[in-house]
């Protein structure tokens, strides 16, 4: 039932969007609220960039002179925090008429308490900086900007609605329309209906053009607000790999509670057992020898499954098999242990860094023990290559589909592992399958 609900809805959708977009684009563009917003947002920065210019030009040029002695230093502070402060505002104007989701940049970092750390912090900041640059280079900017779209959009609806208007020229202007041309003896006017109706096409065709410009403009501006106004790409790569290191730092903590969890009700519990069994054979021995040889021979038995449990734990760790014979091998041997039958090719030429081996070998175990658990495949199959300077995973299978790797679920913690040594999964699963996700990793030979 609730599959066809979906169903239903999602031709419901394709119908409303049909309607909605029944008109072309270019017809559409001038009324919608996208083209409004672009334009107020033409219109205001005329205003406040003036504004904005006038007030860095002259608080840097009052600090850049008073520098000569100790107020110079305080008012050009001043001057970079009024812009960082004003920085905060142009990000919200373009989020609000642009749709443009900027970051805020870096805080300030104030390594001294008090007003003197404060002004070093804010001298020392390459945001603030940039935040002075974006206030000079946006007012000649905007200068264009506003004039290109105001003659465009003017011309446009003034052309177009031409025809419910042009009774003005000869009613209070005393001429029979627009002057096209004229001189001492010729004058030339928009005032027949065919004219008039050429116009009014043109004026369409302006204002169909306008909002294409509008938007071509508006382009610059987003550049400016994103790359001067938002974070840094280093501070944006400072706070990426911060986030990354703690999900490391949490994957090698949940790896240790794993090991210790297999060690303390795995192997340790069979041979505390297997030593408390060994002491009552001992202690059998002399009075029935029959009993502790049977007793013994359990214990050996147990010696057998410990030391499996053991070697299985190492294989977890990192396998044996992968350090001396490489992806194809480990790979190979996964495989054998799945409850599908998989097909693994593996083409690479040489090795990567031992440490994206290793990743690349738990992220195909994992995804295919997903596939036994989880899947229903019949059939599965691994494929590895390098792609430049990136090792490339690939496994598919032809279950149920439906894997999901938002939430909390395996696939979004094994996203997270690849995404702290700046990898990519990707998830394509359907529901009725086929399944197939795809690891992209540097290589770091």
């Amino acid at each position: 039932m609730a599959t066809q609900y979906g169903e239903y809805g999602q031709e419901y959708g394709l119908q409303e969007t049909g309607r909605r977009h029944r008109l072309p684009a270019a017809l559409r563009a001038p009324v919608e609220p996208r083209h409004w917003g672009e334009l107020a947002y033409v219109l205001l920065s005329l205003p406040i960039s003036i504004a904005l210019f006038i007030y860095s030009v002259t608080m840097v040029s009052l600090g850049a002179g008073l520098l000569v002695t100790f107020l110079g230093v305080p008012v050009l502070a001043g001057a970079l925090a009024g812009c960082r402060g004003i920085g905060v505002l142009e990000r919200a104007r373009a989020r609000g008429l642009l749709g443009l989701e900027v970051d805020d940049p870096e805080p300030l970092r104030v390594r001294k308490n008090g007003f003197m750390g404060w002004i070093g912090a804010v001298l020392k900041s390459g945001t603030s900086w940039r935040h002075l640059l974006y206030s000079v280079l946006h007012m000649p900017w905007s200068v264009f900007s506003f004039t290109v779209s105001v003659v465009f959009f003017s011309c446009g609806w003034t052309l177009l609605t031409y025809p419910l208007w042009f009774w003005v020229f000869p009613m209070y202007g005393g001429q029979g329309g627009i002057q096209l041309y004229g001189d001492e003896t010729h004058r030339i006017y928009l005032d027949n209906p065919f004219e008039i109706t050429v116009t009014a096409l043109v004026g369409l065709l302006f204002t169909m053009v306008t909002p294409w410009i509008v938007r071509a403009l508006t382009m610059v501006d987003r550049l400016l607000v994103h790359g001067l106004l938002g974070p840094s790409t280093l501070a944006s790569r400072v706070v990426e790999l911060e986030s990354d290191r703690g999900v490391v730092v949490d994957t090698a903590a949940a790896d240790l509670r794993r090991i210790e969890r297999d060690l303390h009700d795995g192997a340790q519990a069979r041979l505390v057992a297997l030593a408390m069994d060994l002491g009552l054979a001992k202690e059998k021995l002399s009075e029935d020898p029959r009993t502790a040889a049977r007793m013994v021979d359990e214990a050996h038995g147990e010696v057998k499954t410990a030391l499996q449990e053991l070697r299985d734990l190492a294989r977890g760790i990192h396998p044996a098999v992968l350090t001396d014979r490489g992806l194809d091998a480990a790979l190979s041997a996964v495989a054998s242990r799945c409850a599908v039958p998989v097909r693994v090719e593996v083409d690479l030429t040489e090795r990567p860094a031992p440490a994206i081996e290793g990743i690349a070998y738990f992220t195909v175990s994992e995804l295919l023990q997903n596939i036994s658990k989880h899947s229903g495949a019949t059939r599965a199959a691994v494929d590895v290559w390098r792609v430049e300077n990136r090792l490339m995973l690939q496994v598919v299978d032809n279950g149920v589909g439906g894997a999901d790797a938002s939430g909390g679920s395996g696939l979004a913690g094994l996203a997270g592992r690849l995404d702290a040594v700046d990898g990519i999964l990707v998830v394509d699963s359907p529901v009725g399958g086929p399944t197939r996700v795809t690891a992209e990793l540097p290589w770091r030979g």
